[in-house]
This record gives structure tokens, sequence and C-alpha cells, in this order.
């Protein structure tokens, strides 16, 4: 377990709280990934969390596949804005088993399964209707069975080195505790605002 009790203590209590009240997408978070000094960053929604690190689901071929595999490190943000919390994650990157991506891509709906298959994500698309057509196409190619997960799809998980809580507070005056990875465990600080 990677992740100490207390970070997830803390991650968890946040997301609760934002759940509670309204954040709208609480799974949200900035991913940024790098290749040479080329950084890049998108919103990609948390599919998992536990001792081993942060999970999300993509395309491997998209962009942010692609520079995940040639620099696994990438930094996560969570903005509850209207709890006024955010967490910061920074860590390496490793692809999730076969195993953990065929369970969690069997809970997809079946819209965003044949979606898997039919986007080439990342890619241009030479006109409008190409995407319609590749749905099409697979659904056709799965008609009357289940959706297997491609090949090309799975998932990265965010082992942390780096974990930021910060808390919003009045004239700025912010709460930032910040959890750094040692070779024998993790040390807590807390940051000046």
């Amino acid at each position: 377990m990677r992740i100490s009790q207390d970070i997830l203590d803390r991650f968890n209590s946040g997301f609760q709280q934002a759940e509670r009240n309204g954040v709208i997408e609480p799974t949200a978070m900035v991913l940024a990934t790098a290749h040479q000094s080329q950084i890049s960053c998108r919103t990609v929604l948390l599919k998992g969390l536990d001792g081993r690190g942060f999970v999300f689901y993509t395309n491997l071929t998209s962009r942010k596949g692609l520079q995940l595999v040639h620099n696994p490190q990438a930094a996560l943000t969570f903005l509850w804005r209207e709890i006024q919390q955010q967490v910061l994650v920074e860590g390496k990157v490793e692809k999730v088993s076969d195993q953990e991506a065929d369970a969690y891509f069997a809970r997809r709906s079946r819209g965003s399964q044949i979606g898997a298959w039919a986007s080439k994500q990342s890619q241009v698309m030479a006109k409008p209707g190409d995407l319609s057509a590749r749905v099409a196409e697979y659904e056709k190619r799965f008609e009357g069975e289940s959706v297997s997960r491609p090949s090309h799809w799975s998932g990265f998980r965010v082992v942390p080195d780096m974990v930021e809580f910060w808390y919003g507070q009045d004239c700025r005056l912010h709460d930032r505790f910040r959890y750094q990875w040692q070779d024998d465990g993790w040390d807590m600080v807390r940051l000046y605002p």
C-alpha cells in the first residue's frame, strides 16, 4: 500500500463533502502529462482510488496515452470550488492490470463500450459523419453479443510521490498540507499559503 491511511481519509473526507455540497462532478481531475518539452493537460474522471493510487481510463493511442507510455509521470488536480478545497497529486504512472481494465470496461454502458471501439481518440476526423459511421459499424459487429474491451483501451494508475491538500480560508490565508513520499514512508509538512 503506497498511499497512507491518513491521505486516503483526508481525500475521502473532502470528496464526500464535495458530493454533499453540490459539486457537479467531484471525480473530475485535471491530468497533466509531458513528453520531451511538450506539456499538455485535460480533465478526466477518477474511476478508482485505493492504497495503490488514483485510476483513470483512456484510449492508449490518444495523446495522453502516448505521452504516458513515453514519460510515465503525471500530475492531477482536483478542484472542489464550492467547498474551497483542492487536492494536488504528482507521481509515477503505471498501467492497470488487464483484469482491472476488463472489470471496469464490463461495468460501462454499452454505448460507452462501443464508443471505445469507434473513437480514434485524438486523431484527425476527415468528415463529421465518420464517427457515426464507425459507431454503426461496431454496433453491427457486436450485435447480439457482449462488447469486449479493445486492446487499445485500458487504465492508468498515478502512484503518488506527493499529495497536497489545500483548504481555502479568509483573506487568502489558506491551509496547505503537503505529503511527500520518502524512502521509509510519508513526510507531512504544513506550507505557507
